[in-house]
């Protein structure tokens, strides 16, 4: 039976097709704006968001909605206690974007070591002593730290250890039997981590646990050689504190895919800094990983409007309160 399926930020067009094909309705949101939002969501049996908030009072909007489907893995922008009482079920894609996100966290360290920002503008300013006046890190054989271990944490370890960096992996959890088994070496103290770092790079998801994670007192233990990346979650990291640890030149350098407030505004102190390489939130947009990541997250979209439970269900609680298909 046909569904209403409203997307609210554009997807990878094999995500729509397929939805289409499940014989479902698809349409894209006309705005953000919340008012133009709420009349959007009315009848609609399916949301669908890149990173738009989704909270109760939308979700009250929709008296139809069964699935929220979140393109990614992050859902701290979900009122998930809301969906869970309603019924609705939040579904995610974890995985679907893991090789893009662990690819460009490794093209972020590449650019902080070997400088490739202010070469290029050493480059083109005919700039003939910068090599002579800057510092350039090899990889092979630096201590790469990898704080948390989900599917993108395990890819970029993997791909630190195949460039030959010592790879020490840190988790909330006091003992990570993941870790070894993937044959990493797990560190139980973050503190110890951030000292023996040389890169260290942030792969945990958002919320009240891990905001504000990398503060003052973590940067302080940091090498003054040491680059931060972060293609997680913004707020995992203080941004005052780095800006502030940046601009004193105590630790080398950071590369960052996200931000506490997204677009950075154009008031961050982090903009005018020459020690920091910054990208709009891209890691996981390569062509392959968008269509990865549409598709696996649109099938699951159709397994719960045909009510079938979905392999990615972020609230198990709420399935036994699920309709049972578009036409309960």
């Amino acid at each position: 039976m046909s569904a209403s399926c409203l997307i609210l930020q554009r997807i990878h067009a094999a995500g729509p097709d397929l939805m289409a094909a499940a014989g479902h309705q698809v349409r894209l949101a006309t705005s953000l704006e919340r008012a133009a939002l709420v009349e959007d969501v009315r009848g609609v049996a399916a949301l669908i968001t890149r990173d738009a908030p989704i909270d109760a009072g939308l979700m009250d909007a929709a008296p139809g909605l069964k699935v929220i489907g979140v393109h990614g893995v992050g859902v701290d922008g979900i009122d998930l206690a809301a969906a869970t009482a309603r019924g609705i079920a939040v579904v995610n894609t974890p995985g679907a974007n893991a090789r893009s996100v662990a690819e460009h966290t490794l093209a972020l360290a590449f650019h902080l070591a070997k400088q490739i920002g202010p070469g290029d503008s050493a480059a083109r300013a005919s700039d003939g002593t910068f090599k002579y006046r800057t510092s350039f890190m090899e990889l092979e054989g630096a201590t790469f730290g990898v704080v948390g271990f989900g599917a993108i944490g395990r890819e970029t370890a993997r791909l630190a250890r195949a460039l030959g960096m010592e790879v020490v992996v840190w988790t909330r959890r006091a003992d990570d039997p993941a870790v070894a088994e993937a044959g990493f070496l797990h560190v139980a103290d973050l503190g110890r981590m951030l000292e023996q770092a040389d890169i260290v790079s942030l792969h945990l998801p958002g919320g009240a646990g891990t905001r504000g994670l990398i503060g003052r007192a973590e940067l302080a233990r940091m090498k003054p050689t040491a680059f931060l990346i972060n293609t997680a979650r913004g707020a995992v990291i203080d941004e005052a504190a780095l800006a502030e640890a940046l601009i004193a030149r105590r630790i080398g350098g950071a590369g960052l895919d996200v931000f506490a407030r997204e677009p950075l505004p154009p008031s961050s102190p982090l903009i005018g800094l020459d020690n920091v390489v910054l990208t709009p939130h891209v890691a996981g947009s390569s062509e392959a990983a968008l269509r990865r990541t549409a598709t696996a997250l649109a099938r699951q979209v159709v397994d719960v409007l045909a009510g079938q439970r979905p392999p990615h269900l972020v609230n198990p609680e709420a399935w036994q309160h699920a309709p049972a298909g578009p036409g309960a």
